[in-house]
């Protein structure tokens, strides 16, 4: 991220630290620290590069995680699955989608959107004729700017660990998590 040196105090107020924490993470006096904030001095770009990159650092680990939006609980389906299953399940565990997976692998997902188009214009019985693509995946470190702008193209993602499902971020998850907040 960049920034300008106009922005180092506000920056800095909003992660909650004070002048010397700052100086201190960045390896430079906490007065230069001051006198940036007042606009009395014009650091060096060695020294503004070493502030910038201590108040980016602080920054990204402030930064909601995948692992923090994610529900635990994967509730899945096989591709074989007869859709009267799907949608008992969906019905049971009160959610609108369902990933896909066969042999631990996410090869598809089921919504309630799939399976009333298929009802209506179709004779399809099974999962696997009805079924979208696949959902991203992402890993539990993704960030949630990241997460955001993949929820606005998909209905759900898929968080992934050594190739293992792990978790699963809706917007619904996306929107408890900032109401919360």
């Amino acid at each position: 991220m960049t920034y300008e040196l106009e922005e180092v105090k506000k920056i800095r107020k909003k992660l909650g630290m004070t002048q010397t924490e700052l100086a201190n993470r960045a390896q430079v006096s906490q007065s230069l620290i001051a006198k940036i904030e007042s606009g009395r001095i014009d650091p060096t770009y060695t020294k503004t590069k070493k502030i910038f990159a201590a108040l980016s650092d602080l920054e990204k680990k402030e930064e909601i995680k995948a692992e923090q939006l994610m529900t635990r609980k994967v509730i899945g389906v096989h591709s074989s699955t007869p859709i009267k299953e799907a949608i008992a399940k969906m019905k049971k565990d009160g959610i609108s989608q369902l990933p896909v997976i066969d042999s631990h692998k996410l090869v598809g997902l089921v919504s309630e959107s799939t399976i009333l188009e298929a009802l209506l214009g179709s004779k399809a019985e099974k999962v696997s004729e009805i079924m979208q693509d696949a959902p991203p995946i992402v890993s539990k470190a993704t960030s949630i700017q990241v997460v955001s702008s993949l929820l606005k193209h998909y209905p759900l993602v898929v968080v992934s660990e050594e190739g293992k499902l792990v978790g699963l971020i809706t917007k619904s998850d996306l929107l408890g998590k900032l109401y919360n907040s």
